[in-house]
């Protein structure tokens, strides 16, 4: 089995009386995708928080590529390989689709900032940022202005920006959450061939998309891990049943 290239050990965060995350531990594979579902307020999203850096946990260790990321900030852990995505699309409205992924091009490349060369940094920037929209099937849209996309056309987009910074793990928040069945459809197909590009962390309420793509799923409730394994041990799993999956309500990502 391959080492883990990330893991979090007892991570523990309080707010106020409220237990957010409950000695929290998992890992992430290398060629995964591990899939952190629970209700609506079970601490997902502060999970994935504490990981990318923009939440200081209150006990517990986080390792990524072998090395402890604990007092590193979100722009060093971003510059270590983690990319995130969130709930909310966080793509910049006013900037080209094309620009929005030129941005992020431009971020992992030192050399650009080096040499003030037009020819060349077009060269740099466009090249690889049309790759990722055509991988995300955004090409056609590369001189629209974001804001003008499309709900699900602004979350592939973030995930080409993420694509676009060299990923070594993706920490996914909610990809799906706003879309319709046919471009929920064609984001699984998407994540499922990143998968061997850099691991997934993924949090998500479609329960239709956990179950096509993880490999293996982690479910939080009131801030503790209650189970993980297989997605068929996970619909097996009696107390992931009551606590959540017979739960006919939404899940949200808290």
């Amino acid at each position: 089995m391959p080492e883990p290239i990330l893991q979090t050990e007892a991570l523990t965060k309080r707010f106020g009386a409220v237990v957010a995350s409950d000695d929290v531990t998992l890992d992430l594979r290398p060629g995964e995708i591990h899939a952190l579902i629970g209700p609506n307020g079970a601490g997902k999203s502060t999970v994935i928080k504490q990981i990318a850096g923009e939440v200081r946990p209150d006990g517990g260790s986080i390792r990524f590529a072998g090395r402890t990321i604990d007092r590193l900030d979100m722009v060093a852990r971003a510059r270590l390989g983690l990319a995130r995505t969130f709930q909310v699309s966080s793509v910049a409205p006013e900037f080209s689709a094309l620009q929005n992924v030129m941005l992020a091009v431009q971020s992992v490349d030192r050399r650009i900032y080096r040499f003030f060369r037009p020819a060349l940094r077009e060269a740099v920037l466009v090249e690889p940022a049309m790759a990722h929209l055509e991988r995300l099937l955004l090409d056609d849209r590369a001189e629209v202005r974001a804001g003008d996309l499309s709900h699900g056309e602004r979350r592939a987009l973030e995930i080409a920006i993420a694509l676009a910074l060299k990923p070594r793990a993706f920490l996914l928040d909610e990809p799906m959450a706003g879309m319709g069945p046919e471009n929920t459809a064609k984001l699984v197909e998407i994540l499922d061939g990143l998968r061997a590009e850099a691991p997934i962390l993924l949090v998500e309420h479609d329960m239709d998309a956990v179950f096509a793509l993880a490999d293996r799923i982690s479910v939080i409730v009131y801030g503790r891990i209650i189970a993980s394994g297989t997605p068929q041990e996970i619909r097996s799993n009696e107390e992931v049943q009551r606590a959540y999956l017979g739960d006919e309500g939404d899940d949200g990502a808290a």
